[in-house]
């Protein structure tokens, strides 16, 4: 297995293209590190490391910004405001008409709903810079801003989230595809180190044997993982043979992937099943009771440890795989792509028939990927439980993201490399 990789690797190395592809990568992700450690001025940066450290929620938030958050850099929104930007533009288009035909417009439509997409995300940055700021001054942490000073912070950390976006389509443009995956993966692998250190710290003697039932089904998890983002069912697909009698047998696959949504569900899970911890934190400084009350509801609800929780997050990762698949894949497009092509299912119709089938089987094998995913998702919370590991479930979500993104630059990797081949064919 470690010949096959190495000399993966090597094909890797030796293309001048996907060299070139890997150090533009290389490059953008050490700029967006280096400029994560840019500290933001007017912060007690003590305090926000304890209060995170007492908060699991924020803790998690800060995996995913690459540790940005709790040192409060100048990304410190990270991408956040471009993720919710994406899920509202992505629920518009099944709302609003017009975003609906320009997303049938092909590469055109989806350019310009990428523009309003980042458009939406300036405001959304202004406004999460706010309440950030709101946050931390509640907590003590930050001192009161004069209105200039405010500003000035809101700005700064909406530049910053601005400049984040921008290396994220450079990747994508020059590098890989889906660059803000990629660099949400560069901060959590950034990351994972200081909470394995930190939970590694923790454990006692007698909590070694559960760490290691801990680890054992950490690595049972990311196997399956890997497993199921492999797994594919393949659609069998015949082509006529023009001017004479249809073709024997299989001539080709329509390769149909259990979990076609890939990490993005996680990621927009993510986003939304952290609000309401965010609310309650933004609120606690309130003097009514009424808003204490309610910030009290928000804080046993929507705690880590609460059935409620786990429920809402697994649901919202379900709903959002059903939803991004839909997104990603077009059951009507492909069938005419089938049919222009003289190609067709055997046993089916071309047209409306074979669209209705593609979705059929689409819908069920989403259906394992999705329970999969959100099974996956709350695991950590469950295995946190039943071992009492503390910290190493704060890693789960983020090691899901890990290994999803490491498959999909592999297969990305893979494709590139037969591209070439074929290349090289075609030239002789």
């Amino acid at each position: 297995m470690l010949t096959s990789i190495a000399r993966f690797f090597a094909k890797v190395v030796k293309s001048p293209d996907i060299r070139k592809k890997l150090i533009i990568t290389g490059v953008i992700l050490l700029v967006f590190r280096l400029v994560a450690h840019i500290p933001a001025a007017g912060i007690d940066r003590t305090s926000l490391q304890a209060l995170f450290a007492g908060s699991p929620l924020l803790s998690l938030l800060d995996v995913f910004s690459g540790g940005t958050l709790a040192n409060f850099s100048i990304m410190a929104l990270g991408l956040n405001p471009y993720i919710n930007a994406s899920i509202i533009f992505q629920l518009l288009t099944y709302v609003v008409p017009s975003l609906e035909e320009l997303s049938k417009e092909g590469e055109y439509g989806q350019e310009k709903i990428n523009q309003y997409t980042r458009l939406l995300t300036v405001p959304l940055a202004a406004v999460q810079a706010f309440g950030m700021y709101s946050l931390l001054h509640s907590q003590g942490i930050i001192p009161a801003f004069g209105p200039l000073a405010l500003i000035s912070l809101v700005i700064t950390m909406t530049a910053g989230t601005v400049f984040a976006v921008w290396l994220g389509e450079l990747i994508t443009q020059y590098g890989f595809s889906n660059g803000v995956s990629l660099l949400i993966f560069a901060g959590i692998v950034a990351r994972l180190p200081v909470v394995l250190f930190q939970s590694a710290a923790t454990i006692q003697t007698q909590d070694i044997l559960k760490t290691g039932v801990f680890l054992a089904l950490a690595t049972l998890v990311m196997g399956a993982i890997v497993f199921m983002n492999e797994a594919v069912r393949q659609i069998p697909i015949s082509y006529a043979r023009r001017g004479a009698k249809a073709s024997p047998g299989f001539s080709s696959y329509l390769p149909l992937r259990l979990n076609q949504a890939g990490v993005i569900p996680i990621i927009f899970a993510v986003s939304l099943v952290l609000a309401p911890s965010m609310i309650s934190q933004f609120l606690s400084g309130a003097s009514d009771p009424r808003v204490q009350s309610f910030v009290a509801f928000l804080t046993n609800v929507f705690n880590p440890q609460n059935a409620v929780y786990n429920i809402f997050y697994f649901v919202l990762v379900v709903g959002f795989t059903y939803f991004y698949t839909a997104v990603v894949f077009n059951p009507q497009k492909i069938s005419e792509n089938l049919q222009k092509n003289g190609g067709f299912v055997p046993g089916i119709r071309p047209g409306t028939q074979t669209a209705n089938y593609l979705s059929f089987v689409l819908n069920r094998i989403t259906l394992v990927g999705a329970l999969f995913l959100g099974s996956v998702a709350v695991l950590p919370a469950l295995f946190q439980n039943v071992i009492g590991v503390a910290n190493l479930a704060i890693g789960g979500t983020g090691i899901l993201i890990v290994v999803s993104v490491v498959l999909e630059i592999t297969r990305e990797l893979e494709s590139q490399l037969v591209m070439k081949r074929y290349e090289g064919f075609l030239g002789q």
